[in-house]
């Protein structure tokens, strides 16, 4: 069985030969603005569009909690929405990250990346904006990608 390979760098740039999956938390509001989604935007105007379509067909479609849409942005790059947050605050109810969201979403990643025969790539899931902790989202990934076989590299971005 592997191991999350971590790096320091941009998950939206993986530099291994392949196909590669990026995967990433999105909210359960429709609101793409902050945090991961900026740098995914930057480099690709699919995943952004595709979310927010996704999002307002949601009376008809399988938008929500622990859902994940796959969008081709390159012939071997594909990204991952995964809906793991609710809302975009924390308050009263806590932060937004939903770990059995996540669990649930990577779950699609884990399936779309053997079909694909892709690697997975991401920052670390959860615990920017919506708030998670580490410690409950790596044993997820663990779970779900790598004893399935699927290599996963979590990217660090910046100096610390």
């Amino acid at each position: 069985m592997g191991e999350i390979t971590y790096i320091r760098g941009d998950a939206t740039a993986p530099s291994v030969k392949g196909t590669k999956l990026i995967a990433h938390v999105c909210n359960d509001l429709g609101g793409w603005g902050k945090g991961f989604v900026v740098a995914v935007s930057r480099r690709w105007p699919e995943p952004e569009a595709a979310y927010r379509a996704w999002h307002r067909g949601r009376a008809s479609n399988d938008f929500g909690l622990g859902a994940a849409q796959f969008v081709q942005v390159e012939p071997y790059v594909w990204v991952a929405n995964m809906v793991g947050q609710r809302g975009i605050r924390s308050g009263s109810k806590g932060v937004p990250v939903r770990y059995e969201a996540i669990d649930a979403a990577l779950g699609g990643v884990a399936e779309k990346a053997l079909e694909l025969n892709a690697s997975v790539h991401m920052p670390r899931i959860g615990c920017g904006l919506a708030g998670g902790k580490w410690s409950r989202v790596e044993p997820l990934i663990n779970e779900r990608l790598v004893k399935r076989g699927v290599a996963v590299t979590v990217y660090d971005h910046g100096e610390n």
